[in-house]
């Protein structure tokens, strides 16, 4: 764990943000009047393959998602020139 101050945070932001990266710090923590106020900790990773079919199953939908209100339908085919 890293604490810095305001301004050194602003002066060395990316190298902070390299020190997380690279594992060197698990967190920094900002103060202010020697007063912490903000914590810095890097991002977890987030598998995107596990994301992909999450909702299988979950969802209802009809098998023809045209077939419905004929109203709506012609609304959106029938076009009156104005």
């Amino acid at each position: 764990m890293c604490q810095v101050n305001i301004l050194e945070a602003k002066t060395n932001f990316s190298k902070l943000l390299m020190m997380l990266e690279l594992k060197q710090e698990s967190e920094v923590i900002i103060c202010k009047n020697n007063k912490p106020v903000a914590k810095l900790v890097p991002m977890e990773k987030v598998d995107v393959s596990k994301r992909l079919g999450i909702a299988k199953g979950k969802l209802k939908y009809p098998i023809n998602i045209n077939d419905g209100d004929e109203e709506i339908a012609k609304m959106f085919y029938e076009s009156e020139d104005i």
